[in-house]
């Protein structure tokens, strides 16, 4: 713990002074983590799939979806606006 506190930049205070606990943020949250990838098979692959990327684009309509063919059915691509939209999405979602 020691080393990740003397290895960061003076600039970041990452300890609740509340509650007395310390977070590394950047475990938790990578804001460049914006692509979800979801597998879909059987004969409903490709409509599950849009069905999905129409769900997602409904809540954040920035997001953009791209459906890519598998051997055992469909790849859907979701490229969100940031990375917290990903996590929001992911838990509506169950996913």
């Amino acid at each position: 713990m020691k080393g990740i506190i003397a290895a960061q930049a003076h600039t970041v205070n990452d300890t609740c002074t509340d509650c007395g606990s310390f977070v590394d943020i950047g475990a938790v949250i990578d804001e460049h983590d914006t692509l979800l990838e979801l597998q879909f098979n059987g004969v409903n692959a490709q409509s599950d799939a849009e069905a999905m990327a129409n769900r997602a684009k409904a809540r954040f309509s920035q997001t953009q979806a791209k459906t890519v063919p598998t051997d055992s059915g469909v790849s859907l691509q979701l490229t969100f606006d940031v990375s917290a939209e990903k996590m929001i999405f992911q838990l509506e979602n169950g996913l």
